[in-house]
């Protein structure tokens, strides 16, 4: 059975190499399709790549890598991005991967993708047969059908150095002038306006696609991102309707709690703060159903702000019993070492440990 990597890439020339480098041994195939860079990128896909296409760019991530996938000739074609490693553990696991896709013959196999702390799955092979084409200008996907099955092998995103640009943002606003955006399209069109501090027709975007019939999971998002474009509008009190809002489409996520416990700290209302706190630690993991959240909202974070929290409240042994907790989960992290020198100036170090 022969997998093909097909990649897109433009000006990649700070990060193709690692990419590749970890992934050589694993693929059949190095397919890489240039969309117009102006840097060594090329020159460094052809030390690695079995074939070197370019491709006219047209602003659509969607026509480069369906163009990328027409020319892997793999059983399977899998596609990384070229800030993506594979790390060697993962690589380890890939002969056991590779006997799923034989033994199984899913159309899609959807595998875990770290970025940023986040960790969610993504469709990571399909089966070339199967003729799955991408969809969507930005942000694009593949619409799972047939059978799909979920593995065990973690890619890993590292976003480079170049400061985030305004080019996906660019795209949607001409994409939104051609024609009607989709319920998941006007999610990421909101997400992108946000990012770029566009709050008032972020919240306009994030509303529109609320009221649509979009997927659960990106409702629940654009909840969480709604809430934070009204914050900086009109601040926390009306922020927290959004956040309630989330709870109508699932299961409550440890994200929008833990925002929730954000929202009435800044408000100084620490006991519930601590209530919201609480039951993000309660919350299931949901990452395989693709949200993006981050594994330490169900118990670092909320660990933080309760130490906070009973501080505020005067509950003293509580506040460092909670924070003996984050000692022992991450006794590097920045808040963690902050709150370590706050309880030795006032002499809080000899309670007994949880």
């Amino acid at each position: 059975m022969k997998i093909s990597l097909c990649m897109i890439v433009k000006d990649e020339e700070g990060t193709l190499a690692r990419c590749l480098e970890s992934v050589r041994s694993l693929a059949d195939e190095i397919v890489v399709v240039d969309t117009g860079s102006a840097d060594k990128t090329v020159e460094i896909a052809k030390r690695y790549a079995d074939r070197v296409a370019h491709f006219a760019w047209r602003d659509d991530f969607s026509a480069a890598r369906n163009h990328a996938f027409s020319l892997g000739t793999g059983d399977y074609l899998m596609w990384l991005d070229a800030d993506d490693v594979i790390p060697p553990a993962e690589a380890e696991k890939f002969p056991a991967l590779r006997a799923l896709l034989e033994r199984e013959r899913p159309d899609l196999l959807f595998c875990p993708y770290e970025a940023g702390g986040l960790l969610y799955f993504r469709e990571r092979f399909v089966r070339r047969e199967a003729q799955f084409k991408w969809v969507g200008r930005v942000h694009e996907c593949i619409a799972p059908r047939g059978k799909t099955l979920q593995a065990d092998f973690r890619v890993l995103h590292l976003r480079g150095e170049r400061p985030y640009s305004a080019r996906n943002l660019q795209i949607y606003r001409k994409w939104a002038r051609e024609e009607r955006l989709s319920p998941r399209d006007l999610f990421y069109f909101g997400r992108e306006l946000y990012y770029h501090a566009e709050y008032a027709e972020a919240e306009k975007i994030l509303a529109a696609m609320l009221g649509g019939d979009g997927w659960y999971v990106n409702k629940i998002e654009a909840c969480k991102v709604l809430s934070d474009c009204v914050l900086n509008l009109r601040g926390a009190e009306a922020s927290l309707a959004p956040l309630f809002r989330s709870l109508e489409y699932g299961a409550p996520r440890a994200s929008a709690l833990c925002m929730l416990g954000d929202r009435h700290t800044q408000m100084e209302r620490f006991g519930e703060a601590v209530f919201w706190y609480r039951a993000a630690m309660l919350c299931e993991d949901h990452a395989a159903e693709g949200d993006f959240e981050l594994p330490a909202c169900r118990d670092l974070i909320p660990l933080l702000g309760l130490v906070v929290c009973h501080w505020a409240l005067g509950e003293r042994e509580a506040a460092y019993l909670c924070h003996k907790k984050t000692e022992a989960l991450a006794p590097t992290h920045p808040s963690v070492v902050y709150n370590q020198k706050f309880f030795a100036a006032h002499r809080i170090s000899d309670m007994a440990s949880p």
